[in-house]
């Protein structure tokens, strides 16, 4: 085995559970549509990282791994009926609810991915690597770059219609109160703040909730039940 191959052997393991629940969940869950949209994204990132795309793999697939396993845990706590974090409660609550579309299901999903967990991926990240944001940033950016292809296989694979939604098409609100590169902005914001508040733990965890109901909140709008 190379040192390459071992560097990456961690997302082979994400993308391999990615693709067992793609396997188990009926296709039209909620989980199962935001599911699929993430496992394209992150099969191509393990293809960049095997093909040697990244300048520094071991930080790369750090961030990659630790971005994934906080949607792979959520996941496992609703299993167990546990709670799991508040911004992914509304899509495991309306994940089977026959008034909200695929589209909302995609777009919470990712709204709760990059609003919540990659900010505390790349604090994650830091720890294990005992680096600073800073020494992350080129990766974060070429995550982010998928992360914008994840919106428009998002677009590609649920949006209904071959055309632009109509107007009046309450969807069309919606979508355009969400914006990806926002998020994306926010979550490196959040991830140098939370950084900054590691020595004050009781500041650093308040914000972090803080954190976790906002982007929930915002996940329970984009899972407004439309008319069909």
């Amino acid at each position: 085995m190379t040192v390459l191959e071992h560097v990456t052997r961690p997302v082979d393991a994400v993308v391999s559970r990615m693709r067992a629940l793609d396997a188990a969940l009926p296709a039209r869950d909620g989980v199962a549509v935001f599911n699929r949209v993430y496992l394209t994204v992150t099969e191509e990132v393990d293809r960049r990282l095997h093909g040697g795309e990244f300048p520094d793999p071991r930080a790369a697939t750090a961030l990659d791994v630790r971005f994934a396993q906080r949607y792979l845990a959520a996941v496992d706590a609703a299993a167990a009926d546990r709670r799991p974090p508040a911004c992914w409660r509304p899509l495991f609550q309306f994940r089977r609810h026959p008034g909200v579309r695929p589209l909302q299901f995609a777009l919470a999903g990712v709204n709760a991915h990059i609003g919540h967990d990659l900010a505390l991926a790349v604090v994650d990240s830091c720890h294990a690597l005992g680096c600073e944001p800073a020494d992350l940033e080129d990766e974060f950016d070429r995550v982010g770059e998928l992360l914008v292809a994840l919106e428009e296989r998002v677009r590609e694979e649920v949006m209904p219609g071959p055309d632009l939604l109509q107007i009046a098409d309450p969807l069309t609100h919606l979508l355009g109160a969400w914006s990806l590169e926002r998020a994306r902005d926010a979550a490196w914001a959040a991830a140098r703040a939370l950084w900054a508040l590691r020595h004050c733990r009781d500041v650093a965890e308040e914000f972090a909730e803080r954190l976790d109901a906002a982007v929930g909140f915002a996940g329970r709008m984009l899972l407004t039940p439309l008319p069909g």
